[in-house]
Parts: structure tokens; C-alpha cells; sequence
């Protein structure tokens, strides 16, 4: 039972390691969204268009579709199902609006690198921001980086989020058997 929550917290604490400190500088109040999303969600500070369009073509097919649009915003994670269909779909569509210059449907790398070129950003729609990472990676993100490293002992993983996260582990655990 403790054998998996322990090959975790070790492949965590070598990912953190990794990582570098997990030593977080504030996120500037007055940044755009895009800048928020990367230092928030993938602890990048310093990044061009090109760079961003990239991390977020998940399919690396050169051209962002709705559902693409939909996953780097945040839309598809649990913290946003509060938001109706329409909201998601919404904006979703504005991004599409200020992006896909040829109206097809998807926003390509040249039409997001030129349209950043030009000053164009993705709005803050104020549904946070983005989260697209699975379970392991948002909890390592955003929770074991910011409250722990790589001296953590399984017995100091108390806090509520860690509780939640082993909690699963133990419950995929045991319909695996």
C-alpha cells in the first residue's frame, strides 16, 4: 500500500530536484495572461510567441483547434466546471476572433506568432490561469513545489492536498486489484 506513495514521492523529489529550487518569485499583478499562464503553470519566465505556441500545440500539428484552445486556457480542467458551455465556448471563440486571420477554424503558428508580433494578446477571461497539466502534474506544480522538496518524508505529506492526491493513488490502487 505504501510501496507506490513511496516510488512517487521519490520520483517527485528527483523531478523537484530538477527543477531547481522550488523557491517561487511572486507573479507580477499587472502581467498579461499568457505571461501568468507560463510562470504559473510551467514555471517559465522568459519565452517568445513562437515558443508558446509550440508548448501548446499538443498535437504538434502546427495549428491550434478549439479544442487545443479550449485546453490551454484551463477549460477543460475540473477548476473551471463551474463555467457553462456557452462561457467556455465564448472564449474559446474570441481567442479564435483575434488569432485565425483566414477564418479556418484553427489558429496556425504563423497567425499567433504574427498576431503577437503585432501586439495582439490572449485575453484574461478570468477563469484562472490554465491549468492542462494531468493530477500528477498540477499537484507537483502547484502544491509538493511550493510546500515541499526534496527533503519531504513521507510523514510530513499532510497537508490536505497531499492527503487528497495519495488518497486517489490508493483508490486506483485498489481497483487495479
Amino acid at each position: 500500500m505504501f510501496a507506490q506513495p513511496l516510488l512517487l514521492l521519490s520520483a517527485l523529489a528527483v523531478a523537484v530536484q530538477a527543477h531547481g529550487t522550488h523557491d517561487q518569485q511572486p507573479l507580477d499583478p499587472n502581467a498579461d495572461w499568457a505571461t501568468t499562464h507560463m510562470k504559473s503553470e510551467h514555471h517559465i519566465d522568459s519565452w517568445d510567441a513562437g515558443s508558446f505556441f509550440n508548448l501548446h500545440d499538443y498535437n504538434s500539428n502546427n495549428a491550434w483547434s478549439r479544442s487545443d484552445i479550449a485546453k490551454t486556457l484551463g477549460l477543460l480542467d475540473p477548476s473551471t466546471s463551474h463555467l457553462t458551455p456557452t462561457a467556455k465556448d465564448a472564449a474559446v471563440t474570441k481567442v479564435l476572433e483575434l488569432f485565425d486571420q483566414d477564418r479556418s477554424g484553427t489558429v496556425s503558428f504563423a497567425e499567433f506568432t504574427i498576431g503577437s508580433a503585432k501586439g495582439v494578446k490572449i485575453p484574461d477571461f478570468g477563469y484562472g490561469p490554465g491549468h492542462h497539466g494531468d493530477d500528477e502534474y498540477e499537484y507537483e506544480i502547484h502544491h509538493f513545489e511550493k510546500y515541499h522538496d526534496e527533503n519531504t518524508r513521507e510523514e510530513d505529506l499532510n497537508h490536505p492536498e497531499d492527503i487528497e492526491h495519495f488518497r486517489k493513488h490508493d483508490m486506483l490502487e485498489e481497483q487495479a486489484e
